[in-house]
């Protein structure tokens, strides 16, 4: 099993990015009439942000959403020469060479956006230290070989989704070195996750408290981005942009200031975004959610 997951990540990885595309066109016009529960969560998280929830929209998301998962045997297996050649443009990187050359540590923070795993695998390369990224292994083991294979190489590493794991960014980020965290994660308490209720597009949703601690470590500079798709296989753009608002050390006030800033990037990219995600659901051992956002 695990050496067949290989042999296909390694061969999508060497197919054109036009190619892959397409399949993804295909595959995800397909799930929108197979797919039934995910398409339906598509619709009513789309509507429930206000953003046309029509079928042509669903599935525009449904193609998008394949598109990405196409894209990581490219972010795993190409080349770092081929992987830069695909980002066509860089917009906001002066606000990283400002905190390099002040010393700071780095801490990248993007939802579910846009080409997430191919911006970061960039973003590794430009830096001049590590850049280490929360990771939660997949059930199945043959996918977790070639995801650490894929992702723990040049300047990449992982850190596990726990209380060891956060200790290690800790120290990393103190060290002046560079971290990733995607915060629309839901936190799951049983597994020691830390989370707390806040508005996401006006709705309750169980938010990782991760980000807003992680984002005032002493010296940490704090940055949003996104890998935005280009259409037609064209390849990429990144933008880079600090956090938006004050982070106070209240973990109700971070979680809030966290999702506006998500929300934000959201909206400028709403096709490009993991609507299928179940981001309102409770996980085991939360409190109930209020009755309606602050």
């Amino acid at each position: 099993m695990q050496s067949l997951v290989f042999f296909l990540f390694r061969l999508f990885a060497a197919l054109p990015l036009k190619v892959l595309h397409r399949i993804a066109h295909f595959w995800g016009g397909l799930a929108f009439y197979i797919l039934r529960e995910d398409r339906d969560r598509i619709r009513a998280n789309l509507q429930t942000a206000d953003l046309p929830s029509g079928d042509a929209a669903v599935k525009t998301i449904l193609r998008e959403t394949a598109k990405g998962g196409l894209e990581l045997p490219v972010a795993f297996f190409r080349r770092p020469e081929e992987i830069e050649a695909l980002f066509k443009a860089v917009h906001g990187w002066e606000h990283v060479g400002q905190a390099l050359a002040e010393g700071r540590g780095l801490l990248f923070i993007t939802p579910h956006l846009g080409s997430y795993d191919l911006a970061g695998r960039y973003i590794s390369q430009r830096l001049p230290f590590p850049l280490t990224a929360m990771y939660k292994p997949p059930k199945i083991k043959a996918f977790d070989a070639v995801m650490q294979a894929g992702r723990v190489r040049g300047k990449g590493k992982t850190a596990p989704t726990n209380i060891q794991g956060v200790k290690q960014i800790i120290k990393t980020l103190r060290a002046g070195e560079a971290a990733i965290v995607l915060p629309d994660h839901v936190p799951a308490p049983e597994e020691g996750g830390d989370g707390v209720w806040a508005p996401f597009f006006g709705r309750p949703a169980y938010t990782m408290t991760l980000a807003g601690k992680l984002a005032q470590v002493k010296n940490v500079a704090a940055f949003f981005f996104c890998g935005e798709r280009l259409p037609n296989g064209q390849g990429f753009v990144l933008h880079i942009e600090p956090l938006r608002g004050t982070l106070n050390g209240d973990k109700a006030h971070d979680a809030r200031i966290i999702n506006e800033n998500t929300e934000y990037w959201i909206r400028r990219f709403p096709q490009q975004y993991l609507f299928a995600y179940n981001r309102y659901k409770q996980p085991a051992g939360a409190p109930e959610p209020p009755v309606a956002a602050e």
